[in-house]
């Protein structure tokens, strides 16, 4: 998604292919769920598209080795019944090996299915107890996130410009789909950890939508358990597709752009401050433009290394030898050797990003104004944000392994040197997160 400079809102270019190297344009508009493809259009369009789409498919026959979006259950499930069911999975903690934990147990629906507490990671694993590692991602605005490409290309301007990797989901996008995306927690050790299909399959079974499962899917779905299990995924998929609670365009911001509100004197500073490639220059990777009629994402989808400080509060991080390096592990591991990626995580969207009280991929901060004031001071005021050598030098990026720390960003508005004057001033940095605050969905127009 490339916003024009004349906005400011530049996208944010990591890479470039070398000189004379074509790579052939990312075709993942094609590679995108049909209700994914379909985003921008309105829910009951969206949802009628996604059940035209399994009747349809209903029709080429049943071969083991379907497409995943083919219909292979004795029903043709509407797209209405599939959104019922992927909500009652949802927030279903009977689902999980502890009974403790749903998919709304960490993606909390009144903080934009995001971390319902300040915690740094949350608890889950078959007793209910066990840690993760990363922080909780805001499940809202994925709706057309591409499939992971080392090699993105705007997909209307300059294809000669690789922006890098870009695309998946998770912070290091191993997943995608949202159907993969889905997938993961229910089996993850540190979430709902079931051992396998067959357990998730057996809880659907016994829960109290079980009836509503078989009407939709067919009579016969948990005979089958790779049935049942695929259609656990799509319902879920499904329902993180419905607009009105995962991508609604409701903010004040929103409203502004379709010339319905005013933005205060603090948030129009705010925007430009953001968009300015001289202070904020977060449009760069956070593009805030409308593009073609559609409202921005504020997300490039792709992946940057910011330097955060380490977290002590994450028990993982208690081995000194742990490291968590995004895109190449170690969650992630078909990435390993690009050791280039190391650091590395996928840019979030910032909607909704005033409702969060866990910052970056760690967790590390809780103030929105600590985050932004963390890009201003990251080089300028470094002991500020991180610990010191005996000799009082401080250890920057101290969450990164010193051969990767090469990769870290130091475009605007990084860079400096101690002592220096940061690039966003205190009121700069007030403006921008009033801004941000205006990002929140929910507004309601006067």
């Amino acid at each position: 998604m490339r916003v024009s400079r004349a906005t400011a809102a530049v996208r944010c270019t990591r890479s470039v292919a070398p000189p004379g190297r074509r790579v052939a344009r990312s075709s993942w508009i094609a590679a995108l769920p049909t209700v994914g493809a379909l985003a921008w259009l309105a829910a009951s369009t969206l949802l009628a598209a996604a059940s035209t789409l399994l009747a349809a498919a209903d029709t080429l026959g049943k071969p083991a080795d379907a497409p995943f979006y083919s219909n292979t259950f004795g029903n043709t499930p509407s797209a209405a019944q599939m959104t019922d069911i992927g909500r009652a999975l949802f927030f279903d903690a009977s689902l999980s090996a502890s009974g403790k934990t749903a998919c709304a147990t960490c993606h909390d629906p009144t903080r934009a299915f995001g971390p319902p507490n300040a915690s740094p990671v949350q608890r889950g694993g078959r007793d209910g107890r066990h840690f993760g590692v990363r922080a909780v991602p805001s499940l809202m605005y994925g709706q057309n996130v591409p499939p992971f490409t080392e090699h993105y290309f705007d997909d209307d301007g300059d294809d000669s410009i690789d922006q890098g990797p870009a695309g998946g989901r998770t912070w290091d996008g191993r997943s995608q789909s949202a159907h993969d995306q889905a997938r993961l927690p229910l089996f993850s050790p540190f979430e709902m950890a079931n051992a396998s299909a067959a357990d998730v399959v057996t809880r659907v079974r016994h829960a109290s939508y079980a009836g509503e499962f078989r009407d939709a899917f067919g009579g016969g779905v948990f005979e089958d358990t790779a049935a049942a299990f695929k259609a656990v995924l799509m319902a879920l998929e499904i329902y993180q597709q419905s607009s009105a609670e995962f991508y609604p365009y409701s903010s004040k911001y929103d409203a502004w752009l379709r010339h319905e509100a005013s933005l205060s004197g603090a948030q129009l500073r705010g925007l430009a401050a953001f968009n300015d490639p001289a202070k904020g220059n977060c449009a760069r990777c956070h593009p805030s433009a409308m593009k073609a009629g559609a409202l921005p994402q504020f997300t490039d989808f792709g992946y940057a290394a910011l330097g955060v400080p380490r977290n002590p509060n994450i028990p993982a991080n208690a081995d000194r030898r742990y490291f968590d390096l995004g895109l190449c592990g170690p969650l992630r591991t078909d990435l390993e050797e690009r050791t280039q990626y190391c650091g590395m995580f996928r840019v979030p969207s910032l909607r909704n990003a005033a409702t969060r009280a866990a910052f970056f991929h760690n967790g590390v901060l809780h103030r929105l104004e600590d985050v932004v004031r963390f890009y201003a001071e990251r080089d300028t005021q470094p002991l500020k944000w991180y610990g010191h050598q005996a000799n009082g030098r401080p250890v920057k990026f101290d969450d990164l392994p010193p051969q990767y720390r090469g990769n870290v960003d130091t475009t605007a508005p990084f860079g400096g040197h101690a002592g220096d004057a940061p690039a966003m001033s205190e009121a700069d940095i007030r403006d921008i997160v009033a801004f941000l605050n205006a990002l929140t969905d929910g507004y309601r127009p006067h």
